[in-house]
């Protein structure tokens, strides 16, 4: 859903965009079929009305019955609870569809949408995402509960009434049917307009969503810069272009509602007329002519209301563009057609082979060119290098959140595109350097990769990690919320609460990507410690700015520009002189300056 791929889906205009969601409609076919009988039981008694009223008129007054006239409004009472029972049901069963439609619809676009792939999210904006979850659904629930049905019921009671009309006077309904094509198609070329308008109107609500969304989430680093009031300013301006399109989505449906009902009521007045010369002539009765004129009313009320709930679906067709854009999107990793199975036991051995690499978004620019190395199981080992090196990028090729450009990555010998995601993802923990920290209690977020983790299990690898001694203090231990992105913790909480999480996975693989970057210097040698229990036995790749975590290391990896420019020990890399010997000598010596300073 690039740019390139957004433009082409603004422009092309489905003339019936909602059918792409009927599949959903039709999982629910008893639902359907009760709402359809009850809906046509209601339009029906709607269009028995207007034959009673003409019996009254031909006979009862003019026989002055009363028991005719009681027995007949006897009937009409009958009618009324007809139609209020089945107007009922009808609206308690399209309601429920619409709702179970949507409660769907939300599920596979948002499972969808976590089944895309990095690069998806690279190019586009989460808020805009969460726009089409929540803005669009709720279009479309509208108008698969409310206005798909007003649609087929006044449907039903335009062409019974018309089909009635013709039946009562077929003079006066070839009057009526000829004028319908002056309607119709106007109505058709006004729907079209209403419907680019619509869509226009979501793209620019959704474009302010996603601005309030990233500008509330970093609401701090607003106020820091002082930035309220061009923060303000700028959503101030996404408002105004929502409102100018959904000004002009609403007069597009205000012209056609008032072009509809000029265009049905004139014509009706016109007939009427004509119907009221012809009972003067004789030619019909008075009771015809009423009957005429109820029926002419209904098929016009219903042709008008249609008219303003074409516009409604028209507006939730842009909705259902939008919704089935994401439905189609294909994630770009994926398992393979034959998967190959991963050795069992598990010996973590990782191979990069000639592995050449640049991000989707930005394919001019190499990140890892043509690198080659390979970790033993059991083995650690380091990647230092300045910043903007590739060293991060090692990991998402290794996770397969991206696939190399060429070459191989290797997991126990197999290329990591032939293996199941699920099965590959499994024997790898990572500790990111941004580590992800959800609005649920710290119990849950440290039991995210495996939810069933009995809570012992869960406080062993709090404990492990030396993160259980900060939540036995906090208020409500490990049932505290974490608040939304982990507010309410500091870095260091934070970073721990994703080491016990890798702790819990107790994976064959472990990835730490600047696992220790936000602790104290005391919580550093803390949870050093328990990371050097966790690697044991295991293979693990660290990524480190600052090279006193890397120590241990069997070997170091030296990158710059893709490349792997150095390898070795700390001792050897140091006495060549080179790269890793002038990032350490300026860490250390910068270092040690700063303490004696402090003293």
């Amino acid at each position: 859903m690039t740019d390139s791929q957004t433009e082409p889906a603004t422009t092309r205009r489905s003339p019936q965009p909602l059918m792409r969601l009927m599949p959903y409609v039709l999982r629910y076919k008893s639902m359907v079929a009760a709402a359809v009988f009850f809906l046509a039981m209601a339009a029906g008694t709607t269009l028995v009305l207007p034959l009673a009223v003409r019996r009254m008129i031909d006979h009862g007054f003019v026989a002055a019955d009363g028991a005719f006239i009681n027995s007949y409004f006897g009937m009409l009472m009958v009618l009324a609870v007809l139609l209020a029972v089945s107007s009922a049901m009808r609206y308690f069963y399209v309601i429920t569809i619409g709702e179970r439609v949507v409660a769907d619809l939300r599920r596979e676009v948002f499972n969808r949408v976590t089944s895309l792939s990095p690069a998806f999210f690279d190019v586009n904006q989460s808020g805009e995402i969460v726009s089409r979850l929540t803005a669009d659904t709720t279009q479309i629930k509208s108008a698969f509960g409310s206005a798909a049905s007003q649609a087929l019921r006044n449907v039903i009671l335009c062409f019974g009434a018309m089909g009635m009309m013709i039946l009562t006077s077929p003079k006066l309904s070839a009057l009526v049917l000829a004028a319908i094509p002056l309607i119709v198609f106007p109505l058709v070329g006004f729907g079209r307009s209403v419907r680019r308008r619509a869509r226009a109107a979501q793209d620019t609500l959704a474009a302010t969503s996603a601005f309030a969304s990233e500008t509330i989430a970093a609401t701090r680093t607003v106020q820091a810069f002082g930035a309220e009031t061009a923060a303000g300013n700028r959503y101030g301006a996404t408002v105004e272009a929502t409102y100018g399109a959904a000004r002009s989505a609403i007069r597009s449906r205000a012209l056609l509602t008032g072009f509809a009902i000029l265009m049905v009521f004139g014509s009706i007045v016109c007939v009427l007329w004509y119907g009221a010369q012809s009972v003067l002539n004789g030619t019909i009765s008075a009771g015809t002519l009423s009957q005429f004129v109820l029926y002419s009313v209904i098929a016009a009320s219903s042709l008008g209301q249609l008219s303003e709930v074409w516009g409604e679906l028209s507006q939730a067709g842009g909705a259902a563009e939008r919704l089935t854009e994401l439905l189609r999107e294909v994630p770009a990793i994926r398992d393979p057609e034959h998967p190959v199975a991963l050795p069992s036991p598990v010996r973590g051995e990782v191979e990069f082979d000639q592995v050449s690499f640049a991000y989707p978004s930005r394919v001019s620019t190499v990140t890892v060119d043509n690198l080659s190395f390979r970790v033993s199981p059991g083995e650690m080992v380091a990647v230092v290098g300045p910043s903007g090196a590739g060293k991060s990028t090692l990991l998402s090729l290794l996770m397969r959140f991206y696939d190399p450009s060429s070459g191989a990555v290797r997991l126990d010998g197999v290329d990591l595109r032939q293996a199941r995601l699920a099965e590959l993802r499994s024997r790898l923990a990572i500790v990111p350097q941004d580590v992800t920290i959800f609005a649920a209690s710290i119990h849950d977020n440290i039991a995210f990769g495996r939810p069933d983790a009995s809570r012992e299990t869960v406080r062993q690898a709090a404990i492990a990690a030396q993160a259980d001694e900060f939540i036995a203090r906090l208020e409500n231990g490990y049932e505290t919320m974490a608040g939304e992105r982990g507010i309410t913790l500091s870095g260091g909480q934070r970073q721990r609460i994703a080491i016990a999480r890798a702790i819990l996975k107790n994976a064959p693989v472990l990835l730490l990507d600047e696992a220790t970057s936000a602790l104290d210097a005391e919580s550093e040698t803390l949870v050093q410690t328990a990371l050097d229990g966790l690697m044991k036995d295991r293979t693990t790749i660290v990524i480190a700015h600052r090279l006193a975590t890397v120590l241990k290391a069997n070997r170091i990896l030296v990158m710059q520009d893709g490349r792997i420019v150095e390898e070795g020990t700390h001792q050897q890399l140091v006495a060549k002189g080179g790269l890793y010997a002038g990032l350490a000598r300026l860490q250390f010596e910068v270092g040690a300056q700063g303490f004696l300073a402090a003293q």
